[in-house]
This record gives structure tokens, sequence and C-alpha cells, in this order.
């Protein structure tokens, strides 16, 4: 018989999220999504001028409060979702405010890979410093806590957006699945992306890590809040 080729896996066994685990950063806190969460999530994420947040999302617009709370419990008892509320933290008085919903997804112990998805963001999170230190967290417990190789992004061939943060976060783009879902009565290519546990844990030139660690840091925001060097630019340097 041939040999078999292919590097052999070994290190600690892949598991499954906790959902008794919180993810704490330095703005946010991430909390397993319960029903109770609902109404305040409903609030910072629904409304007519929260339509637009649903144009890339496989569900939604929601209405009501009703309908939005079936969809988070559709959220919370699917085997393929493990869901997260983003609570931002008020600096003065640490108050948590719900401001979005992100999961993992497409979860797959055997071949140790997992997916960051379903991605829901308010007005209040969107393009800020918080926005990426949720998805650090989320990397950060997938590669560190959960021991998986692989975490993946997916999206819309159409939303560049999705496409531009993928990259910025250090993930890498595979290719393209060409009439890979039907959303909403439209064809949908799937863009794919990954990052690799070698490349999160890397040093040198391109470790995601160290790199997001780095950028992340209260010294490198001005007054105002604003970056004083880009995330790209600290990877290299990682």
């Amino acid at each position: 018989m041939s040999e078999i080729k292919g590097d052999i896996v070994a290190g600690p066994p892949t598991l499954q999220p906790d959902p008794k685990v919180v993810l704490t950063g330095q703005d946010v806190v991430l909390e397993h999504l319960t029903p109770e969460h609902a109404p305040a999530l409903f609030e910072a994420l629904c409304g007519p001028q929260n339509d637009n947040l649903y144009t890339w999302m496989p569900v939604g617009p929601f209405p009501d409060l009703e309908s939005f709370t079936k969809h988070v419990n559709l959220l919370i008892e699917s085997p393929i979702f493990f869901p997260y509320t983003v609570f931002l933290i008020e600096p003065s008085t640490k108050a948590k405010t719900p401001v979005g919903i992100n999961t993992f997804m497409n979860i797959v112990p055997a071949h140790r890979t997992i997916e960051i998805g379903h991605v829901l963001f308010g007005p209040k999170l969107q393009r800020t410093a918080a926005a990426t230190e949720v998805n650090y967290l989320l990397m950060k417990y997938a590669f560190e806590g959960l021991h998986y190789l692989r975490v993946e992004w997916k999206t819309n061939n159409f939303n560049e957006p999705s496409k531009r943060a993928a990259l910025r976060l250090g993930f890498q783009y595979e290719g393209l699945f060409r009439k890979h879902m039907v959303i909403k009565g439209r064809r949908r290519d799937t863009a794919w992306f990954s990052c690799l546990d070698d490349e999160w844990f890397g040093v040198g030139k391109g470790g995601v890590k160290v790199g997001l660690e780095k950028w992340l840091k209260k010294e490198n925001f001005d007054g105002e809040g604003k970056q004083i060097r880009k995330l790209e630019d600290l990877r290299e340097e990682a």
C-alpha cells in the first residue's frame, strides 16, 4: 500500500465551544446568546433605521420583537450555530450594552475546523476598534482555547466590506464557490477565506495574533480614538 501523505495531526483534542465561557476584552464582552438578550438586541439591531444591516444576511430584517426572538431561539437551538451576544463596555461605569451578534458555525471537531459567521453588528459597533476586538477574541478562543487548526470566513462575493474585513484581520483568500447558495431568491457565489493555526501563532513577519494585539493596544489610538498605525502594517512587522 502506498504511504499516506500529509502531516500527522497531534496535540490536544479539539473541543466544542463552552456556553459558560465568557470572552472578555478591553472594550467588549462576548456571552453565549440567550433568549433574555433578545429585547435589548432588538433595540440595537432592528427597526427601519437598521434594515441595511440585513442586506447580506440570509434572514431579516425583523419587523417586531416576536419575529426577532424567534430567530434568536433558532440560533440558540440550531446544531450549526454557537451564537454570542456582543456587549460594549462603557469605559467609566463598566456597564454592558448589547450591540451585536457573532457566531461560531459549521463546527467540525473531527477535522479541526470552525467558522466565524452570521455577523450582525449594530451601528455602535460597526467600524470600531471594538469590532476588531470581537473577532480577535473569537479567533483566540478557537485556536488557543478549543485547539482548532483552521478558522474559516465565508461571504457573498458581492459583499466587499466583509471580504476587506477578512483580509484585514489576517485571513487568506482561498477561492470562489460558484452558485454555492440561494439566499432570498438570489444566487450567491461564496468567497472563502481561512486563517490557520501556524499563521495565528506565527512569530516574525505575518503573525496574525501578534499583529492584532499590537493594533488593539490603547497607545495605538490618538485622543479621538483614531488609529495611529494600520493593522496590516503591524502584522507585517509582527
